[in-house]
């Protein structure tokens, strides 16, 4: 049994098996099959709502997939473990959903998108210009499309719209966070203090940013992805430790556009002390999923 975001995977919810061992899922011939790779809280979240959920909104799931297989028994129906990654295609999936590391986006997402739509939950490996360019491609090859949740981004569509119509003159995102929230690369915070207040740890391009937060600033990464020609370079993002921050995140963004024109807005996102992903954002990453229906051949911000 796992508990997660205040709900619990209970086996009991499980879909029950026929006499001939299969999964009586309602309709899974027409349901979307979502492989789930990552079995963190958020990987978590999502394999329990398509379980107790999937029936109603057309999802079925076709497989789990997490580093070490064993802290899946147990808690995921023996015949959706996935053991070996590599062998994903012979579960066929209309939607790949990765909640793990970038590493896995660059390991797999190619492969990924040559067999189903792909929904990237670590956008930060967008940040290499090299992969970025390889994935956009392969999606318009295969006639895939390569998802980016908005996660803790507010207006993230707004965002993409200025961008399209060339109207997008600047865009700025701050993240704040209590200390025990941030996963960085290096030493960057391992000296901070309980009782220290705020400090600014990176300032500049979220290009060069992602490889230092990888696990911390897809929010940024998908404002990068909506802000166009911009881009990871161009969008400039901050983050900063506050000591202070003990229930919640907070991340604010700044659009600039033409004229005089300008947006800011202020995101408190609840979370609990040492927790990467704030609780709003798993009802964000899962109505990101039910959009994931096919959009053919591109990136879509969902």
């Amino acid at each position: 049994m796992v508990t997660d975001a205040g709900r619990t995977l209970d086996p009991a919810q499980w879909p029950r098996e026929s006499e001939s061992g299969a999964a009586d899922y309602q309709d899974m011939a027409t349901s979307c099959r979502i492989g789930v790779v990552g079995f963190g809280h958020l990987g978590q979240f999502l394999v329990r709502k398509i379980l107790e959920d999937g029936a109603e909104v057309g999802l079925a799931l076709a497989f789990v997939w997490n580093r070490n297989p064993q802290k899946l028994r147990g808690l995921v129906p023996d015949q959706h473990i996935l053991e070996d990654l590599a062998s994903f295609s012979d579960r066929r999936c209309d939607v790949i959903v990765e909640v793990c590391h970038p590493q896995i986006v660059r390991e797999f997402g190619l492969l990924f998108l040559s067999q189903s739509h792909f929904m990237v939950g670590s956008p930060s490996s967008l940040s290499d210009p090299e992969l970025n360019h390889n994935l956009r491609q392969a999606a318009c090859d295969h006639g895939r499309t390569l998802y980016v949740p908005s996660g803790a981004l507010w207006g993230g569509q707004d965002i993409q719209r200025l961008s399209d119509c060339g109207g997008l003159k600047a865009l700025f995102i701050r993240m704040s966070k209590h200390p025990s929230c941030f996963r960085l690369t290096g030493d960057v915070l391992s000296d901070w203090a309980e009782d220290e207040g705020r400090r600014v740890l990176y300032s500049g391009s979220v290009a060069e940013l992602c490889p230092l937060a990888p696990n911390n600033v897809n929010t940024m990464a998908a404002a990068a992805v909506a802000a166009g020609f911009l881009g990871f370079s161009g969008v400039r993002g901050e983050i900063v430790s506050d000591t202070a921050l003990r229930d919640y995140h907070v991340v604010e963004v700044e659009v600039t556009g033409p004229d005089g024109f300008s947006v800011k807005t202020v995101r408190r996102n609840p979370a609990r002390l040492g927790a990467v992903t704030g609780s709003a954002t798993y009802s964000s990453f899962w109505n990101s999923l039910l959009v994931c229906k096919g959009h053919g051949g591109r990136v879509y911000l969902c």
